[in-house]
């Protein structure tokens, strides 16, 4: 029999080599049950040496934290600007369509070039400043409580104003991505307006770069069939893809 020495060597021999260890995965390769499993993820844990999910543990801290948008810029700059890109293609000649708030979605902001006139709604101040530009661009902000991490609105007098509005697509940024539990931010507020703007919304898209997979914020902002689509980037692993497939999700690979 394997002793715990050697499954603890096991578990984050496996971690180095995937990233993360599901619980099942691990009682059938040694051959214990899930409850010494768990145990063994837990004292790996209290050492530092992993973070505990549900159903398994990953390398990475799974929780995100708020961070000031100029310091978000700076991250994954090149993948958000590919996501960007992509997404902008499918805004269509008189369009009327919601953008949220983050970074991803400032670099779809950057990226749009309309040819004809086209109606966009946001809660983010920036987006509403880059598209300004545009004189085919009538910009409707949104107003309310003013995150200055994130230079966007909440609260409630922003959702009561949706109401009165029908897109044909929610560009929608996060802050984490989680099979099991969803689509997530850090803000609960901005967690609210963001499933205001999927319900008046005809088609959700999801712009994320690889590095929000297998995270998850405070604020749940949906599950996987409340969006249609998600843009991302080659980091993203096929298991996730397929299962995202499997859930009756797109994926786009940029």
């Amino acid at each position: 029999m394997i002793n715990i020495t050697e499954r603890h060597q096991h578990i984050l021999n496996k971690l180095q080599q995937k990233g993360q260890v599901q619980v099942l995965d691990l009682c059938e390769e040694l051959s214990v049950s899930s409850v010494t499993i768990r145990k063994d993820l837990k004292l790996l844990e209290d050492k530092g040496l992993l973070f505990r999910t549900h159903g398994g543990a990953t390398q990475n801290n799974p929780y995100t934290i708020d961070r000031p948008v100029n310091e978000k810029e700076t991250m994954q700059t090149g993948e958000k600007k590919l996501i960007g890109t992509a997404a902008a293609r499918l805004v269509q000649p008189n369009d009327s369509i919601l953008i949220a708030s983050g970074t991803t979605v400032m670099a779809l902001a950057k990226s749009i070039q309309p040819q004809e006139s086209l109606m966009v709604i946001t809660s983010a101040l920036n987006v509403a400043l880059e598209l300004l530009r545009h004189p085919e661009v009538e910009v409707l902000q949104l107003g309310g409580l003013l995150r200055k991490s994130s230079s966007s609105v909440t609260g409630p007098y922003a959702e009561s104003v949706l109401a009165d509005f029908s897109c044909s697509k929610l560009f929608l940024g996060v802050d984490g991505i989680d099979i099991e539990f969803g689509l997530t931010t850090t803000n609960v507020m901005e967690a609210r307006l963001n499933r205001q703007m999927i319900n008046i919304s005809q088609k959700t898209i999801v712009l994320a770069d690889s590095s929000k997979f297998g995270r998850r914020g405070f604020g749940r902002i949906c599950g996987f069939e409340d969006i249609d689509e998600i843009i991302t980037d080659k980091g993203i692993s096929e298991h996730t893809i397929d299962t995202l497939k499997g859930m009756g999700v797109k994926v786009t690979i940029v």
